[in-house]
């Protein structure tokens, strides 16, 4: 009966779901810090959300106006060189301002939070960099 069998296989787990050590993998401290369920399951602040999507909404902000402006070539090129401007990366374990990707968006010339106490999500000790290489290649 093939309409069975067709709910046998919705019940299972697809083997995309299940990595090698997906299931029984542990969190890593050194990386992610102690975990908290308050913290996964809501926002510290009601605006915290809107703060975290800000440059994402700013953006299609930016490429609905230019499309409506320009016609549909002008965001597709700048969208093509955002994620050109993005490819390109230092080392892991290195700090990179990515200059070329606030020159895209405009923000060349304004002085941010960043620019003085630096990105909150960067962190002042530098890593060990064999470590961080092979984190980022899926090897450790």
């Amino acid at each position: 009966n093939s309409r069975g069998a067709a709910s046998l296989l919705k019940d299972s787990i697809s083997f995309t779901d299940v990595s090698a050590a997906g299931l029984f993998e542990g969190h890593d401290l050194l990386r992610r810090g102690f975990t908290s369920v308050k913290n996964e399951l809501l926002p510290s602040h009601p605006l915290e959300l809107t703060e975290k999507n800000f440059q994402l909404n700013q953006d299609k902000t930016n490429f609905a106006t230019l499309r409506n402006i320009q016609g549909i070539h002008a965001p597709l090129k700048l969208q093509m060189e955002f994620r050109a401007v993005k490819q390109v990366q230092r080392l892991p374990f290195l700090h990179s301002s990515n200059m070329a990707m606030d020159i895209l968006r405009g923000n060349d010339e304004c002085i941010g939070f960043e620019d003085i106490l630096n990105d909150p999500s960067q962190s002042e000790v530098m890593g060990e960099p064999h470590m961080m290489m092979e984190h980022k290649l899926g090897l450790l």
